[in-house]
């Protein structure tokens, strides 16, 4: 019996070895695969009858969709914008305009006020800027952007700066009163303080001066605008103060005669008004005339370098004596 059924172990191990099982294997494998493709077909199909016709439409067009949400809100956001950009536009376009006009209207009445090429050249430029920086700032509240926090970063840095140049601005508005009121002009003779000379340059912040000994005295204009000053040249004509001293004993009449001839005879120096001639003083030693010359700011130099030589020789020639300082000394025996 043990024999028998070794025997039929053997002849099925040897059927399991033959090609014709493992065909039949190859073949099983194959019907699963296929089973298993027919099933997701079945799927597939089974979910596609389910669906409802607006549901296929829905796919295909995308209402259902987040583009859909997206493109809407682009749409609504662009036709709300557009209107606002638009009246941006038209704002700016007409403010350039405007700030053009004024800018040459500025020009036209400065140049009716004669007024120095360099307050013409700032001013202009100083208001062509805040105009247009106010009118970026209307464009940008049109637009729906809030200037709010612009203007006060804007204000804060102008009092920080303001703060920190406190004495350049004092200057800067002093040379602008300067070059508005015109107190001086260039070419004038100006005494301020300690300092006299010709106006050699006016700027923003500090005035150019030109003593006769060459030098450039630069003086701030805060000083100049907020001092007194002497304007020896405004004026075309301009008088000048001469003492001429005689000796006691001398006959006055004469003397003032010799003087009347030394200015008769000056050219340079105006006979309207009618020069002054007086005793001004009677000194320890001398008897002082005062003469009032009046000439122009053109030959104020040369009537002063020549007329007091021009006086000594007259009172020289007609044996008038000019004084020197005296002392008697009496002895007592």
């Amino acid at each position: 019996m043990l024999d028998e059924t070794e025997k039929l172990l053997a002849a099925a191990a040897q059927q399991a070895t033959t090609p014709a099982a493992t065909d039949t294997v190859a073949q099983g494998s194959i019907a699963e695969g296929v089973q298993k493709f027919d099933s997701i077909n079945h799927t597939i199909i089974d979910t596609v009858r389910n669906m409802n016709l607006g549901d296929i439409k829905a796919v295909v067009t995308g209402q259902n969709t987040i583009f859909k949400d997206a493109l809407s809100g682009l749409l609504d956001l662009t036709v709300a914008f557009i209107p606002k950009l638009l009246g941006c536009i038209l704002v700016l376009w007409i403010g350039f305009k405007l700030i053009k006009l004024l800018k040459k209207a500025l020009t036209k009445l400065l140049d009716k006020r004669n007024a120095e090429s360099t307050l013409k050249g700032f001013l202009t430029s100083l208001v062509d800027v805040l105009m247009k920086v106010m009118l970026i700032i209307m464009a940008m509240d049109i637009i729906g952007i809030k200037a709010t926090s612009f203007i006060a970063v804007l204000g804060a840095a102008g009092l920080a700066i303001g703060m920190a140049l406190q004495g350049t601005l004092q200057n800067f508005a002093g040379g602008v009163i300067i070059l508005l009121l015109r107190p001086f002009k260039v070419g004038d003779y100006i005494e301020v303080g300690s300092f006299k000379g010709y106006v050699k340059e006016i700027r923003i912040f500090h005035t150019l001066i030109r003593p006769f000994n060459g030098r450039i005295i630069i003086v701030p204009n805060s000083e100049l605008a907020t001092k007194s000053l002497i304007n020896h040249t405004r004026d075309n004509v301009i008088r000048l103060d001469v003492v001429a001293s005689v000796a006691y004993g001398t006959d006055l009449d004469k003397a003032r005669q010799v003087i009347m001839d030394v200015i008769n005879a000056d050219e340079l120096i105006l006979k309207d008004p009618i020069p002054k001639i007086a005793v001004s003083e009677l000194n320890n030693s001398s008897v002082d005339y005062s003469l009032w010359l009046w000439t122009t700011v053109d030959d104020y130099w040369t009537v002063w370098m020549r007329i007091r030589e021009n006086i000594y020789k007259a009172f020289y020639a007609n044996g008038i004596s000019i004084p020197f300082p005296q002392m008697d000394v009496h002895l007592d025996k």
